[in-house]
C-alpha cells in the first residue's frame, strides 16, 4: 500500500506491540508504521471497528496510540526515536 521512494540514511529501531521494528530515523511513528504494513493503529471506543491514519495532519485523531507508556499519543504528530516504545490499544481501554 505504502513504499518509499529511496531507502533511509539512517535507521532507529523502534518496538510496536513488544515487537521490534526498524524505521527511517526522522519520520513520525504513522508514516513508519504504514510504511512497514500496519494500518490499523487501534479500536474505535465506541463499536470496536480498526481506526487508522486519516488526515496525517493532527486534526482527525484516528491514529492515537500509546507511546513510551504515555496514552493517546497522536502517532502523526510524533518522530520516532532510539527504543521508543509504541501500543496499539486494540480494545476499548478506559482512560487512567
Amino acid at each position: 500500500m505504502f513504499r518509499r521512494l529511496h531507502e533511509p540514511a539512517s535507521t532507529v529501531t523502534v518496538f510496536v506491540d513488544d515487537a521490534p521494528l526498524r524505521v527511517a530515523a526522522g519520520e513520525t511513528v504513522a508514516a513508519a508504521l504504514l510504511g512497514a504494513g500496519i494500518a490499523v493503529f487501534r479500536a474505535a471506543p465506541r463499536h470496536g471497528g480498526p481506526r487508522g491514519p486519516y488526515c496525517m495532519i493532527g486534526n482527525c485523531y484516528d491514529c492515537l496510540l500509546e507511546i513510551d507508556g504515555m496514552p493517546y499519543r497522536q502517532g502523526c504528530l510524533t518522530t520516532v526515536a532510539e527504543g521508543m516504545r509504541i501500543h496499539r490499544p486494540m480494545e476499548h481501554e478506559e482512560p487512567k
